[in-house]
This record gives C-alpha cells, structure tokens and sequence, in this order.
C-alpha cells in the first residue's frame, strides 16, 4: 500500500495484515535451546510443587492418624515426620534452584531479543525516505522504538514460560486428582464452567482496553514531542494555557483508558477469588462427609484443600497473561507495521559507478510532486556544470527547497531525469549520489554531544586538523576557540545553548569537513552576519 493512499494520524494506525505472533516468535528462534532448557525446568517445578502437598498429605495419613502399635508409636512417628521434612525440603532447595537458573537464562534471552529488535526498528526508520517522515509525527515513531518494543520484553522474558507452565501445573493437578480420588475431584471442577465463562469475557474486554490505552500512549507522546520541540513558539505568542489545556485533556484521555484497565482487573480477580472459595467450600463439604464415613483419608482431605487452593490460581494468570499477550501483540503490530513500511525510493539493483564524481547536473523535463498530484516542479529543465556557481530565486514555495532536495534524491520525480555527470541518479546509490554532496540548511539541526561530534559525526575518517581547517574557513573558529572547552565543548539537545548563526556556522564546518564536490546551500546564510557571509 502507498504512503499516498495511507490514512494517518496520532490516534491511529494502518491495520497490520498478517500473524503478529508468529512473526515474534521468530526473534526466538536463535535462542531455542536456552528456551527448550527453561521449559524443562517448568516441568520440574510443576512436579515439586504438585508434590509439595502429598508429602504433607501422606505424612499425615502415616504418621499423624495412622495406626500404630503402643511400643513404636512414638519414635516410628517421629522418624516419619523427619524424613517427610527432610523431603520438604529438598524439594523447596530443588524449586529455588530451578526457579532461580530459569529467571537468568529467561531473562537473559528476552533482553537479548528486545536489543535485536530494538536496533532494526532504528535501522529501519534510518533507511525511509523523507516523505514517510513529512507524514509521521515523530512521537509516534518514538513510541514504537521504546514503548512498544519495551512492552514486547515480558513476553520473551516471562510470559512465554508461564504460560507453558500454568498449562502443565493445570494438567498436572487435573490428572493427579483424578488419580487420588475421583469424587473428590469432581467437587473441584463443578466451578470451572464459571470460570471458563469469566475469562471469556475478560479476555474480550481487557483486549479493547489494552488497545485503546496503548494508542492513547501514543497520542500524548506525539503531543508532547511536538509541543516541547516548538516550546519558544508557543511562549513567543502565549499560548501556555492553551496548550497546557490541551495536554490535560491527553492525559486526561490516557488516564481514563488506564483506569478502564484497572477496572476490568478489579472486577475478574475478585470474581475469580469468589469462585475458588466457593469451590473451596465445596471441597471441605465434601471432604468432610467423606472423611467422616471413611470414603477418604484425612490427608487425602488436606491435599485437595492445598490442590483446589492452587487449582484457580494458574486460571487465573493464564487470563491475565493471554491479556498481557494481547497488549504485547498490540505491540507487535504498531511494530510491524513500522517495519513493513516499503522506502519509497531504493538503489538500482545494479547500480553504475562512476570512478569520480565532478559535479555536472543537468534537469531534463523535470515534473515532481511530494503528494503525487499537485506538481511542485513543471517541466524543469537547466544544466550546472561542475565549478559553476548557480543561485535560484523565486517566491516562497516556488520550489527552490525542492530542487535541492531532489539533487540529493531525497524524493523522487514523476516525470523527466536527473542526471549527474549525465548518468541518470536513478541509476546510481543514494549512497555514492549523496557522499559527493554537502548540504547546509536554513534550519540546522546540531545534536547532543560536542563540538568536534557534531563536525564529525562519527566519520572517524575526518581528524582533528581537518575539523579546525574546516571551522577556520567558515570563521567557526572565532566563537570556538573563546568557549571554555573549545571542540571538546558540551553541546545540549538543538544546540541550544548557541545562537542561530553560530548553529549555521557548525553546520557549514560539518559539511566542508566531510569534503563534497557538490555544495549545496539552502538559505544557509540568514543567520549570520556580513562579514562572515562574505
């Protein structure tokens, strides 16, 4: 689908067409036999902790109402208790141990995936084109490299595992009631109609909440990267209580879809805990009668009371797990979605490489338009041969930001060629296309780090002495060398500690220092005084 025919907004999302779990689950396929070991050591615990209530069961069967003979009463009892605690505790040391190299192994592999993902989320945004950037608030991109992704590590860490093993402790507990005594295990499951029932039903209500609460997330992301990016604008024309206001009804809308969240909670945990005591009511009743006439023993009695105590706990985290699972394949989807959008232009699949770039551009019946329809540039022809300095002048959105940017093949034209060194920039890399030009914007954007950082931009390629060479033809030095770190100076978000022509002045170094045969220079020069612009 075209970035075109797509609608978009903060409060909502194109529709993920395919099977969001399945695609997450394929991040976990490098780690399946860290994963494999950690559900083996599910099946363990569920074992020592289903067998937890029979070694007390049996021990009081054996050794608290049991017969005995008047000389070995005592020490056969005692000796009884002991070996019972003794495996008591063996089993509690075994449950720790397994519990314990579980939660490393688990945790290890979910944050391994969420790095994994996290980094092609970035590398993805990093390889689309500038229009699905004209079209997207940056909020929401944000939202899903961190938010999103964050919401996806419970499931790789946790939530998997669990979900296997509140199945295993279901079946294990199912198969060895039945097992102990069928009565009594039909008294444990007379309530779980109306368990399957309640979690049917929270199941469908928690997805719409999760859902809604997770776009209302986005919203007010996207609401506040924008506001807090155009903070001088909106104190210039005091529109602090406007805005301010506005904010208040986001977070007012997010605060009411969380706590619809928190209701659909607080209503099935208690219903739930309401079943399970009237099955523990069920199961005493019955318990007793037996009991009473010898149709079970006491510890019988006592290891369904521990069994039905356990039995609606899993019920109940699977429902609220298949609920976290929905929040996270919510999650998955935005993500998805992210990383599914198709780049609008790609590099030729056998590209031409031109052993040097001199610079010749040429516009051969250029017609563009961003939307497809309403053209920008009509049949726009002109030729610039390398060396030769050209201005363009025209009215504000005659196109002139256009043509610059289509030098650069940051968009790409509906009719006509442009061609450089008379190859065609369609037929070349966006990387070789944009390596041979520099480009220095009205509206210059300086990043978190430092001076020299900024010049540099992580070309380790380009040394100190070409950063100083750089900022000495621009006159940059002058400012640089009063500061007290000199290029080793702190730069804060925008750079907003300098002045605009002092930002345009770095720009300028920037793009000098990485030493393009095409400059381009768009406005560049607004903000900075006469001399200096001479």
């Amino acid at each position: 689908m075209s970035l075109f025919t797509k609608k978009k907004d903060e409060n909502s999302d194109v529709h993920y067409e395919g099977n969001a779990i399945v695609r997450m689950l394929s991040y976990a396929k490098p780690y399946i036999p860290q994963i494999l070991f950690c559900f083996l050591m599910v099946i363990v615990v569920t074992a020592m902790e289903l067998y937890k209530p029979i070694i007390i069961g049996d021990a009081i069967d054996l050794y608290i109402t049991g017969d005995f003979l008047p000389g070995e009463m005592v020490d056969m009892r005692f000796q009884g208790i002991v070996k019972a605690a003794i495996a008591y505790i063996v089993v509690l040391v075994v449950l720790f141990i397994c519990n314990r190299v579980q939660y490393l192994i688990l945790q290890e592999t979910g944050q391994k995936i969420i790095y994994e993902i996290r980094n092609q989320v970035f590398a993805h945004v990093e390889s689309l084109s500038m229009r699905f950037f004209d079209l997207t608030p940056v909020g929401k991109i944000v939202t899903r490299a961190t938010n999103d992704v964050e919401a996806l590590n419970d499931l790789y860490s946790n939530i998997m595992v669990r979900l296997f093993r509140n199945v295993m402790k279901i079946l294990g507990l199912v198969a060895i009631m039945l097992y102990r005594d069928v009565r009594m295990a039909l008294y444990c499951f007379i309530m779980v109609p109306a368990i399957v029932v309640l979690t049917v039903i929270f199941k469908n209500i928690s997805r719409k909440a999760y859902q809604i609460a997770k776009t209302k997330v986005t919203a007010l992301n996207t609401f506040l990267s924008e506001n807090i990016s155009g903070m001088k604008v909106i104190q210039i024309f005091h529109r602090e209580k406007e805005k301010h206001e506005e904010f208040c009804e986001r977070s007012e809308d997010l605060y009411r879809a969380h706590y619809k969240e928190l209701m659909v909670f607080a209503i099935f945990r208690p219903s739930i805990y309401m079943v399970s005591i009237i099955a523990l009511i069920i199961v005493i009743a019955g318990g007793s009668y037996g009991v009473f006439h010898g149709l079970i023993s006491f510890g019988t009695m006592y290891i369904f009371i521990q069994y039905i105590n356990s039995f609606f706990e899993p019920i109940q985290e699977l429902a609220e797990q298949f609920s976290t699972l929905q929040s996270a394949v919510a999650s998955a989807e935005k993500i998805f979605t992210l990383l599914d959008e198709k780049p609008m232009i790609h590099d030729p699949e056998e590209p031409v490489q031109l052993p040097e770039i001199k610079g010749r551009i040429e516009f051969k019946n250029v017609w563009f338009a961003y939307d497809g329809e309403d053209f920008v540039l009509r049949d726009v022809s002109f030729t610039i041969e390398p060396g030769q300095k050209v201005a363009f002048v025209g009215a504000t959105g005659a196109g002139k930001s256009s043509i610059l940017n289509l030098i650069g093949r940051y968009y790409d034209i509906q009719r006509g060629q442009i061609l450089i060194d008379g190859v065609d920039i369609r037929e070349m890399t966006r990387d070789q296309i944009r390596g041979a030009i520099g480009q220095v914007q009205q509206d210059v954007f300086i990043f978190t780090g430092d001076i020299a950082s900024n010049i540099r931009l992580r070309d380790e390629e380009i040394t100190e002495e070409e950063i100083r060479e750089a900022s000495h033809r621009v006159n940059a030095d002058r400012f640089i060398d009063k500061l007290p770190d000199g290029y080793a100076e702190k730069v804060s978000e925008r750079g907003a500690t300098f002045s605009a022509g002092q930002r345009q002045l770095l720009s300028f170094a920037r793009t000098l220092a990485h030493d393009p045969t095409i400059l381009i220079l768009d406005e560049a020069t607004a903000n900075i005084d006469t001399e200096t612009e001479q």
